[in-house]
């Protein structure tokens, strides 16, 4: 396989967003905490369900920093392939260039497996609202 210039250079448009996007989760999370720190100021005896958000917080913020790093040290990855490219050493360009689509795959899994957890949090919300709804 043969690369030029161009090739990594591909992936800057994507990995921004996907940062941008990874970021824009990080500060809904970022309010989701502070409201449930909020209801915890009110209710110190938190019931179940905030508990079990709190726990599904701490999780989904743990795996966006995490796909954040990977995604930088993807995009970073990208850079330094071009670098070496420019210094003209092709092969050693080419497995940079391949280290930085594993980064980017990992970057991509843990966001599928945030949207996953982040699923089962609503589902959590959405459950407590229903049991509260058939009480009444």
């Amino acid at each position: 396989m043969t690369i030029d210039l161009s090739t990594p250079a591909l992936l800057f448009p994507a990995i921004t967003l996907l940062l941008l996007a990874y970021t824009n989760r990080f500060v809904a999370l970022a309010n989701l905490a502070r409201g449930l720190r909020q209801r915890y100021k009110e209710s110190p005896d938190m019931d179940a369900t905030i508990l079990g958000q709190i726990k599904n917080l701490r999780v989904r913020l743990l795996l966006i920093r995490n796909m954040q790093a990977l995604g930088i040290a993807s995009f970073f990855s990208c850079v330094l392939c071009m670098v070496v490219m420019y210094l003209g050493r092709q092969v050693v360009a080419e497995y940079i260039f391949g280290l930085s689509l594993f980064l980017l795959l990992g970057s991509l899994l843990l966001s599928f497996i945030e949207t996953q957890i982040s699923t089962k949090a609503i589902s959590i919300e959405l459950s407590d609202l229903a049991s509260k709804s058939v009480k009444k």
